[in-house]
């Protein structure tokens, strides 16, 4: 998908009834997870394309159901950041990536991205709490 054109409501919708299916859960967090390609910030345009999942945490994927696909979320370093909001409110991913980011001693990282969606997450709620994981990296 893309920001211009985000399928994140269709997306989470056809997970949502379907993640019953799935067996071997771990916790009851959600996850919101996105992969860019290496240049998608340097040249950052609202209509470039990114992958999206909507994923819940596992203890194997020994029984994954048919209608869905694994992803592997690989650790690193990361910055966290705890958003309190509708998930169409921006301001704290500007503020990480305006502000924060170029300030900090810490370089964008070239990993997956995420939110964890947990027990203060409500959808379209403007108390609603998410965390945002964001991949970095030192600076040299």
């Amino acid at each position: 998908m893309s920001f211009r054109e985000n399928s994140t409501a269709e997306l989470w919708g056809s997970f949502m009834p379907e993640r019953r299916e799935i067996k071997n859960i771990v916790g009851s967090q959600l996850y919101s997870v996105q992969v860019y390609d290496p240049s998608y910030f340097s040249d950052f345009e609202p209509y470039k394309y990114f992958e999206k999942w909507a994923a819940i945490e596992v203890a194997d994927f020994d029984s994954v159901p048919d209608n869905m696909e694994t992803f592997n979320l690989k650790g690193g370093l990361y910055a966290i950041f705890v958003h309190q909001g509708s998930g169409t409110d921006d301001r704290t991913f500007r503020q990480i990536f305006t502000n924060w980011l170029p300030n900090s001693a810490f370089l964008l990282d070239n990993r997956p991205h995420f939110e964890i969606l947990g027990e203060k997450y409500k959808n379209g709620d403007p108390n609603s709490e998410e965390e945002i994981w964001i991949p970095i990296k030192l600076k040299h």
